[in-house]
């Protein structure tokens, strides 16, 4: 009599660690497994931030704005939280793929100590800078005490997201996609219910006829960088919870260890992380000049900008969802010296991506209206928004490609020449346009460069995945 497989991802992913062999549909269902669960943990993280914009778009255009001119810089500090973890967490997933446990909770108590030291550097330097930045982007002076006082609450928070980051890529990297998924959902409804209290004065609402007085703090834009920091600081303690003393393999119970980061550990995760940071910080540079570019516009390409970003976002986190789990199949099939199953995870992501974000791009380019329209009823920015939306549309099976396959090479451990490709493709191609084109097409000529740039970087990055140079960088131990 046959023996059935359990098909739980656990068991598919002790698969690779074993060396056994899997069909192209246990392949399939591992993949799906493991993306669906981090593509609701993306898409509520970006809900959370589109919850923020409408909220604050409510108040005006002189408010959203505020947030608009610094949210490319509070990516850049993001991402660089993002770097510094993953380049601790990749080696969590090469552990889990070689079967050595210890070894991986050895690299997060490390981790522990070098991302939450870095997290508070990063604090630091963000309040410190929080009063010029404005200014230096060029944002209009009516906007720019704002702006300002969002950036320091948002930079204050900083160690609390980067604990949400470790702590949930350290779960993903062991394959459990469902606990931060259902966290990051928890912080996308306590996003909300902070907000409401937060943003908005002392109000009478109607309840069925009922006139209700709902107290509110009435702090506008800073009330939205508080709710989301307390948020923030609820889901990190309940992810630092589980993963610390429930994750079956992770947790730090089982075992006395030492927490003083290792020249070997911290070269490793320099090697993985330091590029990405690097890259991102180019990048942001890139986006902050973007933003330098759109913000002689006016008041209303800014914040068009900026909300189209974030319906945007709505679009592509699916895509990013997909990059985690890809991430995590190559990785792991990486610490199991599975070199061809690399390749198979690898196309397998990387196509799912492209099919999801097709779809994606065609319900944005449908329901652009509904998606601006959500978030501000300023009809200057929901002309200008709408529009910018249905050209990028256009961008978004590309924009996939590249996504899921930069995924797929950090997974192998290979981040320097997918940097450098980010790099060359923002700097070369897109700000080169959006500079030549906002003259005399105003917004819509951004968003065109853009367009372009992303169905190039995303040709590019096939080509890359394609010719299979970054499989090398697997050591062959095993038949796939």
């Amino acid at each position: 009599m046959k023996r059935s497989i359990n098909t739980s991802s656990g068991s598919l992913l002790a698969l690779i660690r074993e060396g056994r062999p899997m069909t192209t549909g246990q392949q399939l269902l591992l993949t799906a497994q493991l993306s669906v669960p981090a593509i609701m943990a993306q898409f509520s993280s970006i809900v959370m931030q589109y919850i923020d914009a409408a909220m604050v778009g409510s108040l005006g255009a002189a408010p959203a704005a505020s947030i608009g001119l610094v949210s490319t810089t509070t990516w850049l500090f993001g991402g660089s939280c993002s770097a510094a973890a993953t380049g601790f967490s990749v080696q969590v997933a090469h552990a889990f793929g070689a079967g050595d446990m210890k070894w991986a909770r050895s690299i997060l108590r490390q981790a522990f100590v070098a991302v939450l030291s870095f997290g508070l550097l990063l604090a630091a330097a963000g309040m410190a800078i929080s009063g010029a930045l404005p200014g230096w982007l060029g944002g209009d002076p009516q906007i720019r005490s704002g702006a300002s006082l969002y950036f320091l609450i948002y930079s204050a928070f900083l160690p609390v997201l980067q604990l949400v980051i470790l702590a949930g890529g350290m779960l993903r990297s062991s394959g459990n996609m469902h606990i931060p998924s259902l966290l990051s959902v928890l912080m996308c409804v306590l996003d909300v219910v902070f907000n409401y209290f937060l943003i908005f004065p002392t109000r009478d609402i109607s309840l069925g006829g009922l006139t209700v007085t709902m107290p509110g703090a009435g702090w506008g834009v800073a009330g939205a960088a508080v709710g989301t920091g307390l948020a923030e600081v609820v889901v990190a303690g309940l992810m630092t919870l589980f993963l610390c003393t429930r994750s079956p393999h992770l947790r730090l119970n089982r075992e006395r260890g030492s927490f003083r980061p290792t020249r070997a550990t911290l070269r490793k995760a320099l090697h993985i992380g330091l590029p990405m940071g690097l890259e991102h910080a180019v990048i942001c540079g890139a986006q902050i000049m973007t933003t330098v570019i759109v913000a002689p516009l006016g008041i209303f390409a800014i914040a068009a900008n900026s909300f189209a970003i974030t319906a945007e976002s709505l679009c592509y986190m699916p895509g990013y969802g997909i990059g985690d789990a890809a991430t995590t199949l190559v990785g792991q099939s990486y610490g199991a010296g599975r070199r061809e199953l690399a390749r198979r995870f690898a196309y397998i992501t990387v196509l799912s991506g492209i099919a999801v974000m097709g779809i994606m791009g065609v319900v944005m380019y449908l329901g652009a209206p509904l998606l601006i329209g959500a978030m501000t009823d300023v009809p200057e920015v929901l002309d200008l928004g709408v529009m910018a939306l249905r050209i990028e549309a256009f961008a978004e099976p590309g924009f996939a490609a590249a996504i899921v396959a930069y995924g797929v090479f950090v997974g192998a451990g290979n981040t320097v020449v997918p940097c450098l490709m980010n790099l060359l493709s923002i700097w070369a191609v897109r700000l080169t346009l959006a500079a030549s084109l906002a003259p005399s097409m105003g917004l819509r000529g951004v968003w065109l460069a853009m367009c372009i740039e992303l169905c190039f970087r995303g040709a590019i990055f096939l080509v890359r995945l394609v010719r299979g140079r970054w499989l090398k960088h697997i050591p062959q131990r095993a038949a796939a």
